[in-house]
């Protein structure tokens, strides 16, 4: 016949061109995120730069004076003279080393004991009381105290990042426990898995993207324990810094050490933010 036969179809064709199409929908799904990302992107940072400019020219114009809002050239002038003269430096490294031993003892006490108290109940009837009224008080009504036991050295400061991060932390771990898929529990008791073989192969797997979403509010929170320790009580630190130059109005400088605690807390939380995405799929499924 003209043309020569007709071609058939069999099944081994048919799913490798449906793996071709969903392979091809996955890459333009890709590259629709790419672009919506890159998207979002250029109108935030158009939007910045459109805030700059007109705080620049707000106070370039005179309607308000530079002692109160002081403007961004200003404020890029004393950052570069500050960090040239090395200023800043000594006090970085002590709110740097603060926020790191306190989130790290944050994580180091809070994901064992969230994991204990979401995953035995005899530890959370023992323990909520004293979780629930620790929380529960304001870390600003504890500064007195805290300063009577730790004194204004770095370890006052240390605490207050813990109280603010630990929480968090401890809360998003016992909610990882709470919401492991029952199904896969179930398959496993009935396998005679042990307690520490559900843990490894079920519940900790499971408990990351919750512990990332615990971190990235629990940084936040440190930060601004350093913030409010330093402001209290301190010799040194980016907290101390904003209470001396808020203090003698030197806004310029005021400005830049505002600047530093803020790109800190972006800092963080775009690293962490990156590491929740690439954990959500282990995220359990909500039914």
């Amino acid at each position: 016949m003209p043309g020569g036969p007709p071609v058939l179809s069999t099944p081994a064709g048919a799913a490798g061109a449906e793996v071709t199409a969903v392979a091809q929908f996955e890459r333009r799904a890709r590259q629709r995120r790419r672009i919506v990302r890159s998207g979002n992107l250029l109108i935030g940072l158009l939007s910045v730069a459109a805030f700059l400019a007109l705080w620049e020219w707000v106070t370039a114009s005179g309607r308000i004076q530079p002692l109160f809002i002081s403007s961004p050239s200003r404020i890029a002038a004393a950052a570069e003279k500050m960090f040239a003269s090395g200023e800043i430096w000594p006090h970085l490294r002590v709110s740097l080393s603060e926020f790191g031993l306190g989130f790290g003892l944050a994580i180091v006490v809070g994901v064992p004991i969230g994991i204990a108290v979401g995953w035995y109940r005899w530890a959370f009837a023992a323990s909520n009381p004293f979780i629930s009224g620790i929380n529960a008080t304001p870390r600003e009504a504890m500064m007195p105290l805290i300063v009577i036991w730790l004194g204004i050295a770095i370890w006052s400061k240390v605490a207050l990042v813990f109280l603010g991060a630990v929480f968090p932390i401890l809360f998003n771990m016992m909610t990882a426990m709470h919401t492991m898929d029952a199904s896969l529990l179930t398959v496993s008791r009935s396998f005679g898995a042990r307690d520490g073989q559900v843990f490894r192969t079920i519940a900790l797997p499971s408990a990351i993207p919750f512990l990332i979403s615990g971190l990235r509010i629990g940084a936040g929170r440190g930060l601004v324990g350093i913030v409010l320790g330093e402001l209290y009580a301190a010799n040194a630190g980016i907290g101390y810094l904003i209470a001396v130059y808020g203090s003698t109005f030197q806004t310029d400088k005021l400005f830049v050490a505002v600047m530093i605690i803020t790109t800190m807390g972006i800092g963080l939380d775009m690293l962490l933010r990156s590491l929740e995405r690439r954990f959500e799929a282990w995220r359990p499924a909500r039914h």
